[in-house]
């Protein structure tokens, strides 16, 4: 895991931070373990773990004004002195504008500011800590060292409503620790803390403007090769600029000085080309680019080498026979050199459930096994798609958004799709009267909504796509494990949404669709998050493109009326592709790939089941109030045996109970310094009961 950590006090206090760290209230003195100091006192920074040199640059105008950003970041030293310029006067939007995925810290005298990304990818945690705060872009590190116990509250809301942020607050699984939200960003002055919105969000009361779709299109497929570009190593530094830029890591590291550099074999540039359209397109397109690591070697160009696109071949799994036969028709790009990772029941969900303490739980942890595998065989820097289906795709309550903009007839093919899956001629009607009660329906009495029905256990939703898409028209909606809840723990959630709705000025400030789009979006960023700590393969970097800041600008300019079309996706993908100079795709690009990954969860399931029955024999959830036993133990089997039960909320569960149990049998911390934070953790004796298990401890 690589992090991010500094601290700010409310004074300044030069003789407590010094080389080996800081000392705390109790007159401890702590430090990271395995950190890269970036500055010094009072308000001192580090990097920790095996970030690569071009991802670690810090620039100053003095001792007390700079800035340092972390990850992939296509600035030149110039751009980030601008930068740093607009975020001395206090225009942190420029911080956050840049291509890649990075956190960026800004210092000006003793006022730190550290901004978080849009969708959430790379977040931003904060505690209180020795007369000031603590910050980080990792909540457990924060959890060692203020010692917190673990909120078994938090793990409530986040398995009955994850999606929902009412529910989930700005709380972590640790009591103490705190996350800045998406889109905002955490200001320290003299140890003093603010949260402040860095990016304009739309009136609820105003109607969004209509936006040009071809303009928005355009503006996609830009941002999407400059973050493809960012990726590829293209030089950034400038060089002469003055002694004033940090003479320390060099920018502008490719693919191949980083092989170089840490002696590996792998190929540098890569990318999946068995997960949907959006991976296939960043492959297209990493490829593509002129002059950059992914042309063909030997054929006069003297620029790099062949892109490695990998597919995985589920031998457990049928029915992907077409996925396969279009990934091969890609793969035949004479810029690509297609790999085939073919794999059996050890690569299923459920199939290893080893694996690394993670920041949080996620239901990502019964795949991460799976996931390694096809990784494993991928490339040092490894492009894929995830979170392209959360920003491009229309959430089914920009139905609703349409209706309050008086657009209906844009309505019309959508649901008319609907109504041809499903086959009933009153589809449409539910459809729109649903989306019509959501367009009236204060945010308020959504949110009240849901927890009179986690009270009253209401889980029931009409099932199929339809019935998938008139569940989704709500505020909010119970997460899939929650029917296996305690009646304790579904009420302990209740109570946190009655009280966030009660509070003075409470609400989104924003329209039903646009509000669960963005929810949705943070979700599934902190699911990628936890599978890249799990599933992570030494020396490799996973970039997620479509989670960058630049792009999920990009692609919140595209037109409601266009998102909500019918593979609307794939059409702006190809269009992507088209002004990029790729023409010719294989017949069916584009078609949803969901089946697969419910047949593979299925299976897997199926195959382990017994082990799972096992680990809910004394389960950790069971001791902590969550879950009953025997009602999980025949929730497996029943799904085991092919009921249809929601199988990522048993995901869920399973998850969360390995993460539970890692973290109970973790020895060792994040900090050292004292004797006290170098013993070793006992194992297996704690029960996590509210309020009483240390982290880790």
């Amino acid at each position: 895991m690589r992090w991010l950590v500094g601290w700010s006090s409310t004074a300044a206090k030069p003789s407590m931070v010094g080389s080996a760290g800081a000392t705390g209230e109790n007159g401890e003195t702590v430090h990271p373990v395995g950190s890269q100091r970036l500055w010094d006192d009072p308000d001192p920074l580090w990097a920790v773990g095996d970030w690569r040199a071009d991802e670690v640059r810090t620039v100053k105008a003095d001792e007390q004004t700079r800035i340092a950003v972390l990850g992939t970041c296509g600035a030149s030293d110039e751009e980030l002195r601008v930068g740093l310029f607009a975020a001395r006067g206090g225009a942190l939007r420029h911080l956050t504008a840049w291509s890649g995925s990075y956190t960026a810290v800004v210092q000006v005298g003793r006022r730190v500011m550290v901004a978080g990304d849009l969708a959430g990818a790379r977040p931003v945690f904060y505690t209180p800590w020795d007369d000031g705060t603590a910050y980080a872009t990792a909540a457990l590190p924060l959890a060692d060292l203020i010692e917190a116990h673990l909120d078994i509250g938090h793990l409530a809301a986040l398995l009955a409503a994850p999606d929902v942020p009412e529910a989930l607050q700005d709380s972590t699984p640790y009591q103490g620790v705190r996350r800045v939200p998406p889109g905002h960003a955490l200001i320290l002055r003299a140890g003093a803390r603010e949260i402040a919105g860095y990016e304009a969000v739309a009136s609820l009361a105003v109607a969004a403007p209509s936006a040009d779709a071809t303009s928005a299109v355009d503006g996609v497929r830009d941002a999407l090769v400059e973050a493809v570009r960012a990726r590829l190593g293209a030089p950034r530094h400038v060089p002469g600029v003055g002694p004033d830029i940090d003479p320390g890591p060099v920018p502008g590291m490719g693919p191949a000085e980083r092989r170089a550099a840490r002696g590996m074999p792998v190929p540098g540039i890569g990318a999946d080309l068995s997960g949907g359209p959006a991976s296939g397109t960043l492959a297209l397109l990493a490829a593509g680019l002129p002059g950059m690591p992914g042309t063909v070697l030997g054929h006069g160009t003297g620029a790099g080498e062949r892109l490695l696109a990998v597919t995985f071949n589920d031998l457990a799994i049928n029915g992907r026979e077409a996925e396969l036969e279009r990934a091969g028709a890609i793969a035949a790009n004479p810029r690509l050199h297609h790999v085939v990772v073919a794999a059996g029941e050890e690569a299923l969900p459920y199939a290893d459930l080893d694996g690394p303490l993670t920041d949080e739980p996620s239901g990502s942890l019964v795949t991460a096994q799976r996931h390694r595998a096809r990784l494993s065989s991928g490339s040092a820097d490894h492009f894929t798609g995830y979170g392209a289906r959360q920003v491009m795709d229309a959430h089914p309550a920009r139905l609703a958004d349409l209706l309050m903009d008086r657009r209906r007839r844009h309505l019309v093919r959508p649901v008319a799709a609907l109504a041809k899956a499903d086959g009933s001629v009153m589809v449409s009607a539910r459809v729109y009267g649903a989306a019509r009660k959501l367009a009236r329906m204060p945010y308020r009495a959504g949110v009240d909504s849901l927890a009179d029905r986690l009270l009253q256990r209401r889980f029931d939703e009409p099932g199929g796509a339809v019935g998938a898409s008139l569940a989704a028209l709500a505020w909010a909606r119970p997460g899939p494990a929650a029917r296996w809840l305690t009646g304790e723990a579904l009420a302990e959630v209740s109570v946190r949404l009655h009280d966030t709705t009660g509070r003075p000025g409470a609400g989104p400030g924003q329209r039903p669709g646009e509000f669960r789009a963005r929810a949705a979006l943070a979700r599934h960023a902190a699911d990628l998050r936890v599978l890249e700590q799990a599933a992570e393969v030494r020396f490799q970097r996973l970039h997620a493109p479509f989670l960058d800041n630049q792009v999920v600008r990009a692609c919140r300019e595209l037109p409601v009326a266009l998102r909500v079309q019918p593979g609307a996706r794939a059409a702006i993908l190809r269009t992507v592709l088209e002004g990029a100079g790729v023409a010719e795709l294989p017949p069916g690009w584009g078609a949803p790939s969901h089946a697969s990954a419910a047949a593979a969860a299925r299976t897997g399931l199926r195959v382990a089941v017994d082990d799972l029955i096992a680990l809910f024999d004394t389960p950790l959830l069971a001791q902590a109030g969550l879950v009953e036993a025997r009602v999980v133990r025949k929730a497996l089997r029943s799904a085991a045996e092919g009921e249809p039960l929601p199988l990522d909320g048993l995901a869920d569960l399973v998850s969360t109970e390995l993460w539970l149990r890692r973290l109970l049998s973790r020895r060792g911390t994040c900090w050292t310094g004292t004797p006290a934070r170098q013993r070793a953790v006992p194992t297996g004796s704690v029960v996590p009961q509210r309020g009483a298990l240390g982290a880790g401890r």
